[in-house]
């Protein structure tokens, strides 16, 4: 059995229950039902799970107040299988969210332990998390960003105050979308998840904070205290180990900002896509753009005139001006279903989007999301490129199949697709998100292909074996899924997009057995479209896969291929990852390379624009 280290492909961000393995899903599910049980028995009720990560999980539930009013309340358990310093945060955690007193930061309850358990209860602030807000509306509106922005810049400098509770600034190092929930009643937004959060050991002037002398005098100055924070979000200082500084969340809120300004999930494509072209007010534009830039000097003077502008600059009077729907630049296609979809995202061929004898500067930090996110798919790629990596991952947040290919050429660059959306309410977002892929992808110089599949992982097979040395093999009953076009959709040869088209991928490590390869070629005759991917790990075999026949009249045939498949998985030997994809027919888009796109604006009489187009005023 060859020993080959495993790589997943897909980046698991929340990963799916339905990747797991029956064992862990049952483990997982377990674990939800022992936190709900114990919240019931603390007298709570209506308790839901609304967020998991790396270290724990998150329950909202409700409970009567002194005057019988229901009160809504955050709860954080840290997972029982850390080790104990991880499980210690949560504790750090509560202890420095007690130490802020803010009105728009969810206060601190109690924290306490339950049968060895951490537990941290917080009040719970109304509305959404600003990521999902973003995901469903897209490019979030000038008027709300500066909202957004004013709220932000007051939290930043409350936190920065010395005449705190803590008498010493305090850093909160991971701003973004996520951490911010927002109250559409009255655009308010509330600060949350202080997991990351540290006393600053240098003020915004890198003058050294600490109350005592000998604090100054220790060694504990010599090395961050800092944690990590989102390395999809956090800037360049806190995610190579400087001092902690209040400077840090500057960077967190001016990636915050320009996410959601633009309709991403990431700080990255500034350069490709800048503040400068998203609409938004000139000042305001330019500060952000400032605040992003690659010169830290021009940073520090752009954050300094955020915390002082802002307040002047909120207060601007600003109309919704109407956006027309947005035209996709690739096609996108509706598809509704009754069927709840889990999309995952697949990419491989990522090698050549990074940068030749990048250095590894991250090699020595140790941390569960650094690892998840960032070393093992964007270390040694520069800033587009990883913008490019994270507007194909937020396609997976949602629900579409499908698939693209991405090839670079000296010309421009060739794109093919089969993007279907299930939920035409997402489909000015999802449009969006992919107008941004597109863009990103075109101020990329290099030559090479990108490959990615999206799939439902609610389709995924699992197969288990006791031991490393016996073969998988699937049950009787096991059927790789499909779905079967009305009629036949015409075809075109001479456009098709193969299994085969472009080579192997060097970046997959598992070889399939001769009789799949055969199967495979032999379907690849059938008109549909479609992908299949294998998952080898030590124990537990994964069949990823979306297929779509558009020949009817071979469905017969079809069939019998798949069923060749998934006879001939017994045969499979290694461990890795292996797939192949097939589009409907060939219907190249080509794009010019293009650096960044052009300077636009808020217009500088709204009201006028506003009263042309319907727009509505809010002071």
């Amino acid at each position: 059995m060859v020993d080959a280290p495993i790589q997943q492909f897909y980046i698991p961000e929340e990963q799916s229950i339905y990747l797991l393995s029956h064992g862990d899903a049952k483990k997982l599910k377990d674990w939800v039902a022992l936190c709900t049980n114990q919240l019931e028995q603390l007298g709570y009720r209506d308790i839901e799970l609304i967020g998991k990560g790396a270290y724990g999980f998150v329950f909202a539930g409700a409970v009567s107040g002194q005057d019988g009013r229901r009160v809504e309340h955050v709860f954080k358990f840290t997972r029982i299988t850390l080790p104990q310093h991880i499980q210690d945060r949560l504790e750090e955690e509560a202890f420095m969210l007690g130490q802020v007193n803010h009105p728009r930061v969810p206060r601190l309850i109690t924290f306490q332990r339950v049968r060895n358990q951490s537990l941290l209860v917080m009040e719970r602030a109304p509305g959404f998390n600003l990521e999902e807000v973003s995901l469903r509306e897209g490019r979030l509106p000038p008027r709300l960003i500066v909202r957004i922005g004013a709220q932000l810049a007051d939290i930043l400098g409350a936190l920065r105050s010395e005449a705190g509770p803590a008498g010493r600034p305090i850093v909160h190092g991971d701003i973004k979308p996520s951490n911010l929930v927002f109250d559409e009643n009255n655009e308010n937004i509330a600060l949350i998840d202080w997991g990351s959060s540290v006393f600053a050991q240098v003020d915004e002037n890198y003058q050294f904070v600490a109350p005592k002398v000998m604090e100054l005098m220790s060694d504990n100055l010599q090395q961050t205290n800092a944690r990590l924070g989102d390395v999809y979000f956090i800037g360049e200082e806190q995610l190579n180990g400087a001092l902690s500084s209040p400077r840090f969340d500057e960077q967190g809120a001016a990636g915050t900002l320009y996410a959601l300004a633009s309709g991403q999930s990431c700080r990255f494509g500034y350069r490709a896509i800048p503040p400068t072209s998203l609409g938004l007010p000139i000042e305001f534009a330019r500060m952000l753009e400032g605040m992003l830039d690659a010169d830290a000097d021009l940073r520090r003077r752009a954050g300094d005139y955020f915390l002082r502008e802002m307040p002047r600059i909120g207060r601007t009077v600003m109309i919704d001006l109407p956006e027309p729907a947005p035209t996709p630049a690739v096609p996108v296609w509706m598809r509704r279903t009754d069927r709840e979809i889990d999309t995952v995202v697949y990419s491989s061929r990522k090698s050549f989007l990074r940068e030749e004898g990048a250095e590894e500067t991250l090699s020595d930090v140790n941390d569960v999301q650094l690892d998840r996110y960032y070393r093992n798919f964007m270390q040694g790629m520069g800033d587009t490129e990883k913008a490019f990596l994270a507007a194909v991952s937020r396609l997976g947040r949602y629900p579409v199949v499908g698939g693209l290919a991405v090839r670079w050429e000296t010309d421009g660059i060739y794109i093919d697709t089969s993007l279907n959306l299930h939920d035409p309410e997402r489909k000015t977002a999802f449009i969006t998100a992919v107008n941004n892929m597109v863009n990103l992808a075109r101020a990329i110089y290099r030559q090479g292909i990108f490959k990615s599949c999206l799939f439902n992982a609610r389709d995924t097979l699992h197969i288990d074996r006791e031991t490393s040395d016996e073969p998988f093999i699937p049950e009787t009953s096991m059927r790789l899924p499909y779905e079967v076009s009305a009629a036949p959709e015409p075809e075109d040869r001479t456009r098709e997009h193969s299994y085969f088209e472009d080579g192997p991928d060097p970046e997959e490590l598992l070889v399939l057995p001769d009789r799949i390869m055969r199967s495979l070629e032999a379907l690849n005759t059938i008109h549909h479209t479609g992908m299949i991917i294998f998952e080898a790990l030590p124990y537990h075999l994964k069949i990823h896969s979306y297929y779509r026949l558009l020949d009817p009249g071979r469905e017969q045939e079809f069939r019998q291929r798949l069923d060749e498949i998934l006879a001939a998985v017994p045969l499979i030997e290694g461990l890795g990852v292996s797939g192949y994809m097939k589009m409907p027919y060939k219907d190249t888009r080509y794009f010019a390379h293009m650096e960044r796109l052009p300077e636009r604006y808020y217009p500088k009489n709204p009201r006028a624009a506003g009263a042309s187009s319907g727009g509505r005023v809010h002071d």
